[in-house]
């Protein structure tokens, strides 16, 4: 585990193709757990829902690209500095970028002076949860940003699993055509990877 100060970082990115239950899952660990962790919410949702223009021309991709990213680093800092004893559940993670990005992931992180290493690093552990779309089933649901069509949406789960599956501690929550046994095994996996990473 890293170390952030005198104590002893955990930062867990909870990530996945759209559609795949991620935030809902989130959301129930924070009601069942509480005080023991803290979310780190998707930045993606706040900057689009916020007004931030999301245009389809490629340079208005990467202007959308490289706010995220930056805020997300920032809010991932921020609640570490408020809450240094609490596991961080992150909605979502650095990398996540570099799929979004128009053209080669490589690009992403030339153009954020990172790499993908060093961004891997910032996290103890990744819970990848697969988009309802990889069953052939709709993604509708609470997010009033998400726009993807069903193909977007199978791609765009191929290749955040691949980027994220280079993560030394990588969980899957596969499909399931019951979304409710869906989040009961996205809670598991998440109870499991916060024991397996407690001091």
């Amino acid at each position: 585990m890293s170390k952030n100060g005198n104590h002893t970082r955990r930062r867990i990115v909870v990530t996945g193709g759209p559609g795949g239950g991620k935030t809902t899952a989130v959301d129930f660990f924070r009601r069942e757990i509480g005080e023991q962790i803290v979310i780190v919410p998707e930045a993606a949702t706040m900057i689009f829902s916020g007004g931030f223009p999301r245009e389809p021309e490629e340079h208005a991709r990467m202007a959308a690209q490289r706010a995220v990213y930056h805020v997300q680093r920032n809010l991932e800092d921020v609640q570490a500095a408020l809450y240094p004893e609490r596991v961080l559940l992150c909605d979502r993670g650095t990398v996540d970028g570099a799929v979004y990005w128009p053209g080669e992931p490589d690009g992403f992180f030339e153009e954020l002076k990172t790499s993908l290493e060093a961004e891997l690093e910032r996290y103890d552990a990744v819970i990848f949860f697969e988009s309802a779309a990889v069953g052939g089933m709709g993604i509708e649901g609470g997010n009033p940003i998400r726009s993807e069509t069903m193909d977007e949406a199978v791609d765009l789960n191929s290749r955040l699993r691949a980027i994220w599956a280079q993560h030394p501690h990588f969980t899957v929550v596969e499909h399931n055509p019951s979304f409710f046994r869906k989040i009961g095994l996205g809670l598991d996996a998440l109870s499991e990877t916060i024991r397996e990473l407690s001091p």
